[in-house]
């Protein structure tokens, strides 16, 4: 059954993670490269050297000093994190930074792959297109008043960084 915009928007608010907009895609069976991943591995290395301007988001993951250094400097994602394309290179997506986006694989990955297969045999498909580069379901957004002293200090290594790559 074709879904409308409105009941996607209503699985999306079922499956916790109503917070995450959605564009429609009419797939399109496209040739994918054979070297493909070799490919997406690179820009995958190249996107999370742009993560820098995303410090909020990853104040909030819970990473490790190690982990946030190596997720900027294009070396290792760390454990239970994805990225994932906006549009699948199978439906016409193409290899680019601005067609990938971070989350939780566990259980945000998961879930929109549930989301998305939920959808087989619909000529749209309702994908997720997150407005920033990491998506972040609502409840994990949300803090008291107080501070966070790792976003403080996850806050200045990324502009210490950032300042690095600009003078180089």
């Amino acid at each position: 059954m074709q879904w409308t915009q409105a009941q996607a928007e209503k699985r999306l608010n079922d499956l916790k993670i109503s917070n995450l907009p959605i564009m429609a895609i009419k797939p399109t069976i496209t040739p994918v490269d054979p070297k493909w991943f070799q490919k997406y591995r690179a820009l995958c290395r190249e996107f999370m050297r742009t993560l820098s301007d995303s410090v909020q988001e990853l104040s909030i993951m819970n990473l490790s000093r190690d982990e946030f250094m190596n997720l900027l400097m294009g070396r290792e994602i760390p454990d239970n994190l994805s990225i994932r394309f906006r549009v699948p290179l199978i439906w016409g997506g193409k290899l680019d930074i601005n067609n990938l986006f971070m989350c939780f694989t566990f259980p945000i990955s998961q879930t929109l792959d549930r989301f998305i297969m939920e959808q087989n045999g619909n000529d749209t498909i309702w994908m997720p297109d997150p407005a920033k580069k990491i998506y972040m379901p609502i409840h994990s957004t949300l803090s008291g008043n107080g501070g966070n002293g790792v976003a403080d200090r996850l806050s200045q290594m990324a502009a210490n960084i950032a300042s690095g790559r600009q003078a180089a």
